[in-house]
């Protein structure tokens, strides 16, 4: 293979490593008009859910199969969870993908619901949303705590394949969690990250 076929085939290498294995989800930042103003609506998860219950999020879900793309995906996981008219979303754009793991991709899009929207929300998965004040949110800076997550290899790891062995020095990491706290209402997590990027790129 000569340089010239190479760099033919780097030009055609568009994406991410590791997006063919990876679990790919999507989420819509829903605006909605209140009191003359804009505000981000949030749902709050059912506590019978069987993963994050009770947590604050944004519409969204695993991109199934049967989704052509990341865009659909954040569309019909909003009309279902929300209840809500397909005519009644107006996708604004996406914004940039979110890897909050080696094995997550998360593709966040927002969108604007018409001032006549009806809600139904889907009780086994959403027991209630609320909406925050686009303008309180901008003017917020979202606390910060450390999570330390350790390296803990499996007991069958080939340590006699690495320099090293045993005392090899994984490097742990640390993430910031984020927190924006409104009257009894905390989110945080993935939602909060989201939430700043978006914050950050409008303002």
């Amino acid at each position: 293979m000569d340089l010239q076929k190479i760099q033919k085939k780097i030009a055609m290498d568009k994406g991410i490593i590791g997006e063919d294995t990876a679990l790919k989800a999507s989420v819509m930042i829903p605006l909605v008009k209140a009191d003359k103003t804009w505000h981000i609506l949030f749902e709050v998860r059912s506590k019978k859910m069987n993963h994050q219950p009770g947590d604050i999020c944004f519409p969204g879900g695993r991109i199934d199969d049967t989704d052509p793309t990341p865009r659909h995906a954040a569309l019909r996981e909003t009309e279902e969870e929300l209840g809500i008219r397909g005519e009644d979303i107006d996708i604004l754009g996406e914004l940039a993908t979110y890897v909050p793991s080696s094995q997550m991709l998360v593709f966040p899009f927002v969108a604007a619901l018409s001032q006549n929207h009806q809600l139904n929300l889907n009780q086994s998965e959403v027991d209630s949303v609320f909406t925050v004040p686009l303008n309180w949110l901008m003017n917020q800076e979202p606390e910060r705590h450390i999570v330390d997550y350790d390296v803990r290899p499996r007991p069958d790891f080939p340590y006699d394949r690495i320099y090293g062995g045993k005392k090899y020095p994984f490097r742990n990491r640390q993430m910031a969690e984020m927190f924006y706290n409104y009257g009894d209402k905390t989110i945080w997590g993935l939602t909060a990250r989201i939430l700043q990027h978006f914050l950050s790129v409008i303002s």
